[in-house]
């Protein structure tokens, strides 16, 4: 099997209420937003990684309304190779999304070259 060495970058989870949603991150965690799109999504950054909530049904690909995990690769077409074309959801130039086995979204971004 061949390895990809994923780097975890953040969550993304669906809320039905965004804004309840994000008033209990603000409220009652303490996260401060760092982005938001009003009926889209609000982005919270942290230490080890983002959390973001967004508006069930905004994403552009097919999904169970769960979770989604975000892992950046230093080379996406290898990773895609890795796994194999036929496991992928969706994918743009730059990110790929396939399904673990319980249908959470896992989202692989390309690494930045910074």
């Amino acid at each position: 099997m061949n390895h990809i060495s994923a780097r975890f970058v953040g969550v993304e989870i669906y809320s039905d209420d965004l804004e309840r949603a994000k008033d209990f991150y603000v409220e009652t965690i303490g996260r401060r937003v760092s982005d938001q799109q009003p009926g889209h999504h609000v982005k919270f950054d942290g230490d080890a990684g983002f959390v973001c909530l967004e508006r069930k049904g905004a994403e552009s690909y097919p999904s169970s309304d769960r979770a989604v995990l975000f892992f950046e690769v230093t080379d996406l077409k290898a990773a895609i190779g890795a796994i194999g074309q036929d496991r992928l959801v969706h994918s743009e130039a730059h990110w790929a999304v396939l399904h673990d086995p319980e249908g959470h979204n896992v989202l692989l971004l390309q690494a930045s070259l910074n």
